[in-house]
């Protein structure tokens, strides 16, 4: 985790952000600070708002330039969204917040994005969240980069989660949302990291203080995914007295995990592959969809209703009704009153009844159904992905449209719309790629009060200690730090019931000790480790893992295998003994995608020289590409194309320089990358030599990146439908 650092304002988006409140409100103001609202169902107590509103002018508040792609979060008087913004090289994503009644601007960020195939159109997909206790707002970038920032946009605190922790992110770029549960701030990552969680990628969930940005715990309740890129939000509820995390997971399983312990109580398989609609409950019931092959017929899709207070596998124990080849797969359904609303993949509107799964009536609301439909004030107020925004008025027989309107981009085309609705303060919020739009009714008073937040329910306590955290849960340290760990305690259906005293030990640490009370000293001599802080209470046993660093140079030459600290890279990458010398292989993936990457250290880290020694083998005509990472910027020796490439964020290129180089197939190269961060640039400088020969005076290729990515991990990076080798990795100072 790095701590804050200042940022320079981000250039202004060229879309549309707009605000929409049409009549007087008359109801109970409140805050929208989530997704899908206070109740994370979809639906608001606002009353007095809009029936019809129009681009042009009609009802419409305010608005501003903005690239939207998700639903804002409106808290604390504020809108606030994650976008996209700049053209080539001045491609980000970036977050910015407005004051909710004027429009006004508050504060902005622009990120340059590193590590990532994901294309710029879907930058911005997971929606921001916002704390109302504490006025912090959190944004997860697809690139893994989660900020947490005050009321004036400072970075309070950040983790780089693809470098840190192993969060995977692929060309698709779904991203699931943050949330907040007491003092947690719950994440659903797909990906691999290191010491437990090595090997394989694995759909996992995680828990961060949401003041301080310490990790609580991780929880790993599936098996393979079956797609590495899954949107599904988690949502918390308590269910026969216990409090839980229900989600639906990339291996197509439904998940019930113990909310502040991460321990998995329950689990329905739903479907052959991700589940990307997030569930809804309602009582003891959780209603949730898919759109992807079932497990037990031929058919594509299915809703169901699931009784939410069993344990262990109730697949097939715990069905309430499913409507089959339903293809609710991206859209979350609302509920109200008994009727589940449900917007299917091509666009159509389900009322769904509650008790007995008999769909009441459909509504078609376009082509593509993603985002998901909110209730307010008696009506359904609907986005849908070719521009249409819709406020329709349903009953049990059918829909009445009060308003459809389509917005559309300067060129003519549709303005593509993925986010839902943010009712609020008697306005409505919401972005799309032509902008932020705000509704509502100028003449009536502007109200902030946050509201209530519904109460989830009465948990049961159990008294007994049943298990116990060790907090933090991951640390990243240097050499000669000295770090502080306590333990929590919990009861069998995961009430905390506080702290308790431990006995101590620590393993992997060379030369570290541990204090009765939790001090943890590293050795200011050992060198880059990663081991684990262990702590007993009452036979009870917890750990937490600790990697830490030494000053650089560091020199790795895989004499004692490969480094159970390194993060990512999976099952492919270990040390071999190839003639007597080891190496690091990286050989083919049996299914799925040949390149991974491996990230060597924390990514607070900056002005560096990474040099290492590669070779590749050949398989027929295919050759690998093998490189290596700095601060975000690659640096690829390619087989096919038989040239070098130096170049930032691999979807888009956005740094791209490259230079003709014949190379060869089972000979030695060496590679060295270096990163100067010079005032509001970087100066990227790589070269390649065989390794047999001396190091050339000047520079293979050159680059300069104006809008810089200012630090990062040292990396190796490879494409290897044939075997690719390392060796000699050496990580140094700028001199």
């Amino acid at each position: 985790m790095s701590k804050a650092r200042s940022h320079m304002p981000a250039r202004v988006a060229s879309a549309l952000l707009v605000c929409v409140s049409l009549i007087p409100a008359v109801g109970l103001a409140s805050d929208w600070p989530s997704w899908r609202g206070p109740s994370q169902n979809g639906v608001s107590d606002e009353t007095g708002l809009p029936s019809s509103w129009s681009p042009e002018g009609e009802n419409l508040v305010w608005s501003d330039a903005w690239i939207g792609r998700s639903t804002p979060a409106v808290f604390d008087g504020r809108v606030c969204a994650n976008g996209r913004t700049g053209e080539g090289i001045s491609e980000k994503e970036n977050v910015a917040c407005w004051n909710a009644e004027t429009g006004t601007k508050l504060w902005e960020h622009a990120f340059s994005l590193a590590n990532t195939t994901v294309p710029f159109n879907r930058l911005g997909w997971g929606s921001v969240t916002g704390d109302p206790e504490t006025g912090y707002l959190y944004a997860m970038n697809v690139d893994g980069y989660l900020n947490c920032f005050d009321r004036e946009g400072s970075i309070v605190w950040s983790w780089r989660l693809g470098e840190d922790l192993g969060r995977a992110n692929g060309y698709g770029g779904r991203t699931s949302n943050p949330v907040i549960d007491e003092n947690r701030l719950l994440l659903s990552i797909i990906g691999s990291g290191w010491g437990d969680r090595a090997g394989a990628p694995r759909h996992r969930y995680m828990a961060l203080d949401k003041e301080t940005g310490e990790v609580l715990w991780f929880s790993t309740p599936g098996q393979a995914p079956a797609d590495m890129n899954a949107q599904s939000v988690p949502i918390v509820a308590v269910i026969a007295g216990q409090r839980l995390i229900i989600d639906g997971g990339a291996d197509g399983t439904v998940y019930a995990l113990r909310a502040r312990t991460g321990e998995k109580l329950w689990e329905f398989h739903l479907s052959k592959r991700a589940i990307n609609s997030s569930p809804v409950v309602d009582g003891d019931t959780v209603y949730v969809g898919h759109s992807e092959e079932n497990i037990d017929t031929s058919t594509m899709g299915r809703v169901v209703a699931i009784d939410g207070t069993g344990a262990g596998d109730v697949t097939a124990t715990h069905e309430k009704w499913r409507i089959d080849s339903a293809g609710v797969g991206f859209s979350t359904p609302t509920l109200n009153a008994g009727t589940l609303y449900a917007i299917d993949n091509s666009a159509n509107l389900l009322a769904i009844d509650t008790e007995s799964g008999t769909i009441l009536w459909t509504h078609s609301v376009g082509t593509v159904g993603k985002a998901s439909p909110v209730w307010a004030d008696g009506k359904l107020y609907v986005t849908e992905t070719n521009g249409n925004v819709h406020i329709l008025e349903p009953s049990p027989s059918g829909v009445t449209v009060l308003d459809s309107d389509e917005l559309s981009m300067p060129d003519g085309r549709f303005a593509e719309i993925y986010g839902s609705f943010a009712p609020a303060y008697g306005r409505l919020y919401f972005t799309a790629e032509s902008g932020i739009y705000c509704l509502g009714n100028t003449a009536s008073a502007f109200n902030t009060d946050p509201g209530t937040v519904p109460s989830l329910g009465v948990e049961t306590p159990t008294g007994a200690i049943t298990s116990i955290q060790v907090i933090p849960a991951e640390v990243i340290a240097s050499s000669g730090d000295t770090l502080r760990f306590h333990v929590r305690a919990f009861d069998a259906n995961g009430r905390p019931l506080g702290e308790r005293e431990a006995s101590w030990a620590v393993n992997g640490l060379a030369g570290a000790t541990i204090s009765s009370n939790g001090t943890l000293a590293t050795s200011d001599q050992a060198a880059n480790q990663g081991g684990k802080v262990v702590a007993t209470v009452d036979g009870l046993t917890a750990s937490a893992q600790v990697r830490v660093f030494a000053p650089l140079p560091w020199v790795e030459n895989f004499e004692s295998g490969r480094p159970s600290f390194w993060v990512g890279g999976g099952p492919r990458l270990t040390a071999v003994d190839q003639g007597g010398e080891q190496l690091l292989q990286k050989g083919p993936s049996p299914v799925g995608l040949h390149r991974h990457s491996v990230f060597l250290g924390p990514t607070a880290m900056s002005d560096y020289t990474i040099q290492a020694d590669v070779m590749s083998t050949v398989q027929g005509r295919r050759r690998p590409d093998v490189g290596v990472i700095n601060s975000g910027y690659t640096l690829d020796l390619q087989g096919n194309q038989q040239r070098i490439q130096l170049q930032s964020w691999a979807a888009e290129l956005r740094v791209n320089e490259r230079v003709a180089f014949a190379w060869e197939p089972n000979v030695w190269y060496t590679m060295k990358l270096r990163v100067d961060v010079e005032g509001d640039q970087s100066v990227v400088r790589g070269k390649i030599w065989r390794r047999n020969e001396a190091e050339p005076a000047d520079w293979t290729v050159t680059a300069e990146d104006p809008y810089p990515v200012r630090n990062g991990s040292p990396g190796l990076i490879g494409y290897a439908p044939a075997n690719i080798y390392f060796d000699n990795v050496n990580v140094l100072e700028n001199q």
